[in-house]
């Protein structure tokens, strides 16, 4: 039936249903007019002047009964009833678009995410600070995705769902801050987490970018096995290794006197990092520098969405408030001829007592 309504009237009800209550008032009225009949004669031996109020109460029942009492009642219950039923206005049939990837962003915080080793202009930054401005920057231009966010230390946990609300995925990867998750790294936990949130969505639009600057030291699930769950799934995975391969270290007392230069990077499993993008047909790239790492996010957003079927929607918008307002007004208006209609009859009763 509402479908029906719907294609001749444009119009809807959430809940039809409720219109098998319409009867319920005749049923109650019904049943009270029996209860009546059977203590009458009780009554009128209890009450000596209940011939009296028998007439009172049949003129005013005379009153309800009329015309205009019982189009009033019947409004107000009908327009109560489709209020009830939530009815909505249905629009013209509208395109969306379907277009574009589910991508899952898994960011590393773990305690060496801090490490200053990302030179700008010569300063030397953190790299999850570098990180989080790349990062920001990627999830604007992929304003047709639907993205989320998956941060790790020593355990994985889902930061922000896949939405197309990018400005609060970005508010929030502005807020991670290292060690949050722990100092450690779980790699193949973020892929799980990541599977869990992308095996429910359309086949080849499932993407995973991963970046870390670690090897895995605190998974319940190997990162390699993980990456076979992944592939098994159809999820690609691009991962990102980032961290510079050398950088000076002052010597005793913060001198330049004794100057050793180290390789920041070297727990960085690049190895498991190419096999797991291997293994999914995504790619690895290696970011040194803050320049590379937005180079390997430029090359990442370069993925042409997959065309989906186009999908329609009609808008619907609610138009409860007018039965509900059509029973206030019937209702107010029933309660003003009541109230002349009682104010006549005393004023002819003071009448006939003066007399």
């Amino acid at each position: 039936m509402n479908s029906v309504i719907s294609q001749l009237y444009g119009l809807e009800f959430h809940w039809p249903w409720l219109f098998i209550l319409l009867p319920l008032p005749l049923a109650l009225r019904l049943l009270s007019k029996a209860k009546e009949n059977q203590n009458q004669i009780s009554d009128a031996l209890r009450v000596p002047f209940y011939a009296e109020l028998q007439s009172f109460s049949g003129q005013a029942e005379q009153q309800i009964r009329s015309s205009r009492g019982l189009l009033a009642f019947t409004l107000i219950w009908l327009c109560l009833i489709a209020a009830a039923a939530r009815p909505v206005s249905i629009g013209e049939a509208q395109p969306i678009s379907a277009s574009g990837r589910d991508l899952m962003l898994a960011v590393d915080i773990s305690g060496s995410m801090g490490q200053e080793d990302m030179l700008i202009q010569g300063q030397a930054m953190p790299r999850i600070t570098v990180v989080k401005a790349v990062v920001n920057a990627f999830v604007e231009q992929r304003k047709g995705d639907k993205l989320g966010l998956i941060l790790f230390g020593s355990q994985a946990y889902i930061q922000s769902p896949l939405s197309f609300d990018t400005d609060t995925l970005n508010t929030l990867m502005r807020e991670a801050q290292v060690g949050f998750a722990g100092k450690q790294t779980a790699i193949g936990d973020a892929i799980g987490f990541a599977i869990k949130r992308l095996r429910q969505r359309p086949e080849n639009d499932r993407v995973l970018i991963l970046l870390t600057d670690g090897a895995d030291t605190a998974s319940t699930l190997p990162p390699l096995q993980a990456a076979n769950m992944a592939a098994r799934e159809k999820i690609k995975i691009y991962t990102i290794g980032i961290g510079a391969s050398e950088m000076e270290v002052s010597g005793l007392f913060g001198s330049r006197f004794g100057a050793r230069k180290i390789n920041p990077s070297a727990d960085l499993d690049e190895k498991t990092l190419r096999e797991i993008a291997h293994q999914t047909g995504g790619e690895y790239y290696r970011a040194h520098n803050p320049q590379e790492l937005q180079s390997a996010y430029q090359a990442i957003s370069a993925l042409e969405p997959v065309e989906q079927e186009q999908e329609m929607f009609r808008p619907q918008h609610s138009l409860t408030h007018w039965p509900l307002l059509l029973a206030l007004i019937s209702f107010a208006i029933f309660v003003i001829q009541r109230s002349d209609i009682i104010r006549t009859r005393f004023t002819a009763s003071g009448e006939n007592q003066d007399a």
